[in-house]
C-alpha cells in the first residue's frame, strides 16, 4: 500500500520557553502570504520542497539545508511540488542572540539558506521532535552554540560602529512594561538615556527591527496567547493594546501571512 498523501494543512506549536518559539507544520500548497516578523526564523524542511520569496528571489528549501531568515525580511511560503511540504521552525528573539554575542551587529545569512554543516549541527537539538520539551540547560547550551555558528557562517565582516547596547536594552525592557498604552520615541529615549535618533538606529542594528515594530510584535504575541486561552478576537485585540479588532487583524495578517481565524483553526492543541 502506498503512502497516503496528507491533504489537510496543520501546524503544531511547542510551549514557548526562554525567548524561543518552535513549530512544526505541513502545507499542501499555498502556505503564507508575504509577511515579516521581528525574530530570526531558523529551521529545516523535513519533506518536500519549501519555496519562498526572499530578498528579491525565489528560494527552494529541501531536507539537509538550514533556513536562516533575518528579522524583518519579507518572505512567503508555498509547496514547490504537488506533494506539499513539512518543516520545523524556531523563532528566536534577536535580544537573546545579543545576550550571547555581547552586543554586536546581528549575524546575516544573505540567501536565507545554508548547507554549512556547522549550522546543521547547531540546530539539531533545538529542532528535534516538539513532543518532548528540552532540558533547560541543554536548550541554553544549544542556543549559545547556534549563535556562535550563525556568527561564523554569516560571512559578513561587521563594520566597526558606535552603538550603546545598554541604552537599547533599557528601551527594549521598557517597551515590555507598556504594551497596553501609547509610547513615543521621546519617552523611550528618556528611559534609555540616549537621544531618540541614535536610539532608533541602535535598536535596529542590535535587535533587527524598529522600536515600533518591536512593540507591535509583542502585542501580537499577547494576542496569540489570549486566543489559545479562549478569548474572542475583539477581547484579545483590546487587552493587547490595539485600537480595535480590525486594526489587530490587519497587523496579524501582515506579520504572519495568515488571518487570526485561520491561524487559530490550524492550531493543534
Amino acid at each position: 500500500m502506498g503512502k497516503q498523501k496528507i491533504l489537510t494543512d496543520w501546524f503544531h506549536r511547542a510551549p514557548d520557553a526562554g525567548g524561543v518559539q518552535r513549530i512544526e507544520a505541513y502545507f499542501s500548497g499555498h502556505g503564507y502570504d508575504l509577511h515579516r516578523h521581528d525574530t530570526y526564523a531558523i529551521g529545516r524542511t523535513l519533506a518536500g520542497v519549501q519555496s519562498f520569496q526572499y530578498r528579491g528571489g525565489w528560494r527552494h528549501s529541501q531536507p539537509g539545508v538550514t533556513m536562516v531568515l533575518h528579522p524583518d525580511e519579507v518572505h512567503d511560503g508555498e509547496a514547490g511540488t504537488e506533494d506539499g511540504f513539512q518543516y520545523r521552525m524556531m523563532y528566536i528573539e534577536p535580544a537573546l542572540i545579543q545576550q550571547m554575542l555581547g552586543g554586536q551587529p546581528l549575524p546575516f545569512i544573505k540567501t536565507g539558506l545554508s548547507a554549512d554543516p556547522r549550522l546543521l549541527a547547531a540546530t539539531q537539538a533545538l529542532l528535534r521532535s516538539l513532543d518532548n520539551p528540552l532540558d533547560p540547560l541543554e536548550e541554553q547550551d544549544a542556543l549559545f552554540d547556534l549563535a556562535q555558528a550563525m556568527n561564523a557562517v554569516s560571512g559578513v565582516t561587521p563594520h566597526r560602529q558606535r552603538f550603546d547596547y545598554q541604552a537599547a536594552e533599557r528601551a527594549r525592557e521598557f517597551i515590555h512594561s507598556a504594551l497596553d498604552r501609547t509610547l513615543t520615541l521621546d519617552e523611550l529615549a528618556a528611559h534609555s538615556g540616549r537621544d531618540r535618533w541614535s536610539l532608533s538606529r541602535d535598536f535596529r542594528l542590535l535587535f533587527g527591527t524598529s522600536p515600533y515594530r518591536y512593540l507591535s510584535m509583542r502585542r501580537l504575541d499577547l494576542v496569540r496567547s489570549l486566543l489559545i486561552q479562549g478569548q474572542s478576537l475583539t477581547n484579545a485585540a483590546l487587552i493587547a493594546g490595539f485600537s480595535d479588532q480590525s486594526h489587530m487583524t490587519r497587523q496579524f495578517g501582515k506579520t504572519y501571512g495568515l488571518s487570526p481565524a485561520r491561524w487559530l483553526s490550524m492550531h493543534r492543541r
